[in-house]
């Protein structure tokens, strides 16, 4: 079994790698990240290619990063996904993991579009209680901060906060512990899946397109394998998870 980790930075797939290594130690062999073209940050959870680039190399892993055009139409992200696939399938690649919880749109969508294709997905945290699972994430000391939130459903002071109990006690009772529901997402600082903490510090906050983004700076460049897909493509990482 060799696993393409679906990577988005964020504290759900990076306890999912943990849970990896644990379970099947040894298989998770590389990290896969959906990257604007426009902006140079991880889609969705707007964070630095500079912070990914750390992650990747504080988790000891290379890092295939597949750009996407800003806006990108579903023709574009399914054609530069079925080229990801073949990449990875040619790498010797026989799973794809996903930090997914409990949204079965998003499970059959990821399970639509691997069908026939020779890769399996992996769901690990597949079905735990969210609420659980947010307290095993801190308790375990991974360290997480709000990199985006939907200011229609959290207190847009809650971008860049650190992702703690303190936190989870401030979220209203109608929004998922693990934002799940794309209430919030995060970014991955620290924790039993990299072997260094990474530096990051908060920066600007703003407002675009519906969503408040904290910009998370990290001053060192680390550079790990890099690999971009022969034709620009994407393992489904449509809401890769917070």
């Amino acid at each position: 079994m060799k696993i393409l980790v679906s990577w988005s930075t964020g504290k759900d797939s990076a306890w999912m790698l943990h849970r990896l290594r644990e379970q099947a130690p040894g298989t998770a062999a590389a990290l896969l990240t959906t990257v604007s073209e426009a902006f140079d940050r991880v889609a969705m959870h707007g964070v630095r290619t500079s912070v990914l680039r750390a992650q990747a190399n504080a988790a000891g892993l290379p890092l295939m990063t597949i750009t996407i055009p800003s806006p990108c139409t579903n023709e574009v992200y399914d054609g530069r996904m079925a080229a990801a696939v073949q990449q990875a399938l040619g790498d010797g690649f026989t799973h794809v993991a996903f930090g997914d919880l409990f949204l079965e749109d998003i499970r059959k969508y990821r399970e639509d579009r691997l069908r026939g294709s020779g890769l399996e997905p992996l769901f690990p945290l597949w079905g735990e209680p969210t609420g659980r699972l947010a307290r095993e994430m801190i308790a375990g000391g991974l360290e997480a901060r709000l990199t985006c939130v939907d200011p229609r459903v959290v207190d847009p002071a809650l971008a860049g906060r650190r992702f703690d109990d303190t936190l989870l006690a401030d979220l209203p009772p109608t929004v998922d512990p693990c934002g799940e529901r794309g209430e919030f997402h995060t970014c991955a600082l620290a924790g039993p899946m990299f072997s260094r903490r990474i530096h990051a510090e908060v920066g600007e906050v703003v407002e675009r397109d519906g969503f408040v983004f904290a910009d998370l700076a990290w001053s060192v460049s680390v550079r790990p394998q890099i690999r971009p897909a022969r034709a620009a493509g994407s393992i489904p990482s449509r809401r890769t998870r917070s």
